[in-house]
């Protein structure tokens, strides 16, 4: 072929970044596939809207019959967002022997068995490195490079809006409705922010690597979510004083069959790699046998960084056009395992406590504890005003269910004012599982 022709469905951010990626780097892109590639139809709602590109050779449609009914275009390009009518066209192109690449990681936590069984169907390839960490390669890594490994963890800061709104906050000693502002102003987070600072961004992307970790489905409902909307100033200042930082972590572990996977805010050692990942950046620390511990870290969003996944997909796409093969084993969910309910899991915690200063209000809430099986590693008072005090207690390694059970009692003692915060302690292993 003297070249291959796109389909674009999308023409915003992200969209315009692959033309311009396509453009500037085609010179290189054609000495690596051995051919020319070429956008010739974008989708768009708005025929009118100057999107400041300026390729006579790229038609602007609103008809998505143009581009799917096309028999020219191999390789559609889904930079849409949102499940519908995304799905609708991603499966259509599928059936009509096209292949696709996609950013939609909403799409792919929710139907990604559909999508992969299309494509299987279709003989063609379907590909989502975008969907996950923008332009951090490590969809690809997972299926291939770590292919040999059993991987046992994986884990990670995948929204860049609420690692910022964390990182200010302990940098600049803020509350979180201050620096939440700060971050609309810069653009850094949406208008309405629910999707990243309520922990569900993260959850598409958690469901989306735990799938692949784990070659077993794993979809968006599985997942336990938390959000960033209560952490205070004051619990990154006691954290740091304790030797920890706190940011919205992404976790899935496999033990004995079974799926532990879950997004919401943790304590993270100082000394660990995650704990120096700030500002907008995301990074994913993978622990397998025999590589052990790795981290992909980067951009994990934009225009060019999420441009630069999708134009590496084209290009993979690309050289098995000329090889007349399709990546049939691109998904990998070959094995069922069960989920393991939030309240089976195992961790440490963080609580602080404002309580009536008197004697024996200590003793009530360990007693309590005690019953419950929750063992109290270290408890410190922190502020005492008049007849008030503020307590923060670090457990041991604890059963969910026992901790909520003891909360639930605690909170209603006559001495307890307010349960201010629990928080999740990981102290993420660096040893990894070595190979035996």
């Amino acid at each position: 072929m003297d070249k291959v022709k796109i389909g674009l469905l999308g023409c915003g951010t992200v969209g315009t970044g692959v033309i311009q990626v396509l453009a500037k780097n085609k010179d290189l892109i054609s000495a690596k596939t051995g051919t020319h590639l070429e956008v010739t139809k974008v989708l768009v709602r708005d025929l009118q809207k100057d999107r400041g590109i300026n390729d006579q050779n790229i038609t602007f449609t609103s008809n998505v019959n143009d581009i799917l009914g096309d028999p020219e275009i191999k390789i559609v390009i889904e930079v849409m967002g949102g499940i519908s009518p995304a799905k609708e066209y991603i499966l259509q192109a599928l059936s009509l022997g096209k292949n696709v690449v996609t950013a939609n990681k909403d799409l792919m936590a929710l139907h990604g068995k559909d999508l992969f069984e299309a494509a299987s169907q279709g003989h063609v390839d379907l590909r989502f490195e975008a969907s996950v960490g923008g332009g951090i390669p490590i969809i690809g890594p997972l299926k291939s490079s770590l292919a040999g490994n059993k991987i046992w963890r994986i884990m990670g800061i995948i929204n860049g809006t609420t690692n910022y709104i964390l990182s200010k906050m302990e940098k600049e000693k803020l509350e979180f409705n201050q620096i939440l502002a700060e971050a609309q102003r810069l653009g850094y987070a949406e208008s309405d922010p629910s999707a990243d600072i309520e922990g569900l961004d993260a959850a598409r992307k958690i469901a989306i690597l735990a799938s692949i970790a784990f070659n077993s489905r794993v979809t968006f409902s599985n997942v336990y979510v938390e959000g960033i909307t209560k952490i205070t100033s004051r619990d990154i200042i006691y954290a740091n004083e304790l030797g920890y930082t706190i940011k919205l972590l992404g976790l899935a572990q496999e033990e004995n069959g079974t799926i532990e996977v879950r997004v919401h805010p943790a304590f993270i050692p100082l000394n660990h790699p995650l704990a120096k990942v700030d500002d907008v950046n995301n990074a994913i620390y993978v622990q397998g046998d025999a590589v052990g511990n790795a981290m992909f870290y980067g951009r994990g969003a934009g225009k060019l960084p999420t441009a630069s996944a999708i134009v590496g997909d084209i290009i993979e796409i690309v050289r098995n056009i000329f090889q007349k093969v399709y990546d049939e084993a691109y998904c990998t969910c070959f094995e069922q395992k069960s989920i393991k309910p939030v309240r089976d899991i195992e961790t440490k915690y963080y609580l602080r406590l404002t309580v009536i200063d008197r004697p024996g209000v200590l003793a009530g809430i360990a007693s309590v504890f005690g019953q419950q099986e929750v063992s109290i590693a270290s408890v410190v008072q922190k502020r005492k005003d008049k007849d008030v005090a503020e307590l923060v207690l670090i457990t041991h390694q604890v059963k969910e269910a026992n901790l909520q059970d003891a909360l639930n009692i605690i909170n209603n003692l006559p001495s307890i004012i307010q349960i201010n915060n629990v928080i999740r302690v990981e102290e993420l292993d660096n040893q990894g599982k070595e190979a035996e």
